[in-house]
């Protein structure tokens, strides 16, 4: 199993590294430029509808995935009835985004703009479900190329909309989301076309009972979703309805969409790594088998490198911020590198909540989802009015860090993890190598980036000498013949 995580997370890795770069730096960071204010609307109305977007999950994707993974003869049964439940929940989905978006006093311009992002949502949510199919029969190589099959479109789509001067289009915010919004549509097509194929269902059926029974199994999932998702994203909202005037607010969530612009990519690679993992770890707990290598080792990897880019980004924050945005470096620059250190308990979630999530452990980390979440509501609350974006970068710094630090203790318990002393120790010798570095780094008369390139690259070969990372034990393990 080992084996067939290295392999896999290389091809997705790669995949996303060659896709997601271009449209997070080229494309929409570009449109934040162009449209800072609009853009910062735009990111308010993208958070509300993307929390909201759990009604039309209801945990049915995390739930799919590890009974699927577990259960592969599972699947026609399930898909069959499942996308019809889908349809009624989008249903729900919508009247709840339209009735909060009343209540908060949208515009009519603004409720069309929501309209085509709570469609896009739908389509993102039903495409990850369709995905959990397709990782639950471990069908590992299409899912890695269809992990990044929406991005490449939306950059197709957004370059020929902005670069392409076709008569009669002035590209804008809402030419920006419908551009997404065919993106996804295409994806979701694709996915809906395998799974159909693989599942051989004759045709969708209506079964309440069975909806009634995988909506009571899958609540805990869908009530965790809604505590994660809340907690990561509440700031945004909370950041641009409380502090007025409006204009002001948007303008607030736009500063603050620059440090969190890196801040999001970073979680979406990191998020590949739950992805690989969610099914694996189901199907190792069902077998019985050893997962504590498994998870040291995907632990190691997601922890060593992000410990040297937080720390990086914090030495390099102004240098980093200057190169990609036109305005506001300085404001940015001050709640950037609070915002890459919160990665580090993000990452704990990834990885032990993950192995939480596949061992059915749903009831603790609810629970530890939601003092997280009254955690960052509260902070937030406090922070916001007197520091702005540089208080809601504090509140996600302590929420994160609670959040990944719980479930870790919580799975070292259930799993019994042993303490590794001497990991702790190499550990925190890189972690003093890697600040020195840093420092040491950024004071060299050298371009900035070429220095902040060189001093990751040192921490990588720092990581190998300590061994915390085994290079040559991966290559060979990708090219042995274990499972």
């Amino acid at each position: 199993m080992k084996r067939k995580f290295i392999t896999n997370l290389v091809l997705i890795i790669l995949l996303n590294l060659l896709i997601k770069p271009l449209w997070i730096f080229g494309i929409d960071r570009h449109v934040q430029n162009l449209f800072e204010a609009e853009y910062g609307l735009y990111n308010i109305l993208f958070n509300l509808s993307f929390i909201l977007s759990i009604l039309f999950d209801l945990g049915l994707t995390n739930y799919n995935n590890r009974h699927i993974s577990q259960n592969h003869h599972l699947l026609q049964k399930y898909f069959s009835s499942i996308v019809i439940l889908k349809f009624i929940l989008a249903l729900l989905y919508g009247l709840t985004a339209y009735g909060i978006a009343l209540i908060l006093g949208y515009s009519s311009k603004n409720m069309m703009l929501l309209f085509f992002l709570v469609f896009g949502q739908m389509l993102v949510s039903f495409t990850l479900y369709l995905r959990s199919n397709i990782a639950g029969m471990q069908m590992h190589t299409a899912n890695s190329v269809i992990s990044v099959l929406d991005r490449a479109l939306m950059i197709g789509f957004c370059a020929i909309l902005i670069w392409g001067k076709i008569s009669g289009i002035t590209f804008s915010i809402a030419w920006f989301i419908y551009a997404q919004t065919a993106a996804y549509l295409v994806t979701a097509v694709i996915c809906f076309l395998i799974v159909a194929w693989k599942s051989k269902f004759p045709k969708l059926r209506y079964d309440h009972k069975f909806f009634l029974v995988v909506i009571r199994q899958s609540w805990p999932y869908a009530l965790l979703a809604i505590l994660m998702v809340a907690y990561t994203r509440v700031d945004v909202i909370m950041l641009g309805n409380m502090i007025k005037p409006q204009d002001f607010g948007h303008k607030a969530v736009s500063i603050y969409a620059n440090g969190f612009r890196l801040f999001d990519a970073t979680y979406q690679f990191a998020l590949l790594f739950a992805v690989l993992l969610l099914p694996m770890f189901s199907k190792m707990i069902k077998e019985k088998s050893d997962i504590h290598g498994l998870t040291l080792l995907s632990s190691l990897l997601l922890f060593v490198p992000t410990i040297a880019l937080a720390i990086g980004s914090q030495v390099y924050r102004v240098d980093i911020m200057d190169l990609l945005y036109d305005k506001n470096v300085g404001e940015s620059s001050q709640f950037f590198g609070i915002l890459m250190f919160s990665f580090l308990g993000m990452a704990g979630t990834i990885i032990y909540g993950t192995l939480l999530t596949a061992n059915g452990s749903l009831k603790i980390l609810n629970i530890t989802s939601a003092i997280a979440l009254a955690v960052n509501i509260l902070l937030n609350y406090l922070l916001i009015p007197k520091y702005q974006a540089f208080g809601a970068a504090i509140a996600c710094l302590a929420t994160q860090g609670f959040a990944g630090f719980s479930q870790y203790v919580v799975a070292a318990v259930k799993f019994k993890f042993g303490l590794d002393k001497g990991l702790i120790v190499r550990l925190i010798v890189y972690i003093a190598g890697v600040i020195l570095l840093a420092l040491g780094a950024h004071h060299l008369e050298v371009t900035w980036w070429i220095s902040f390139i060189g001093m990751l690259a040192v921490a990588m070969i720092l990581a190998m000498v300590l061994k915390l990372i085994n290079l040559g034990a991966m290559v060979r393990l990708i090219f042995s013949t274990e499972p």
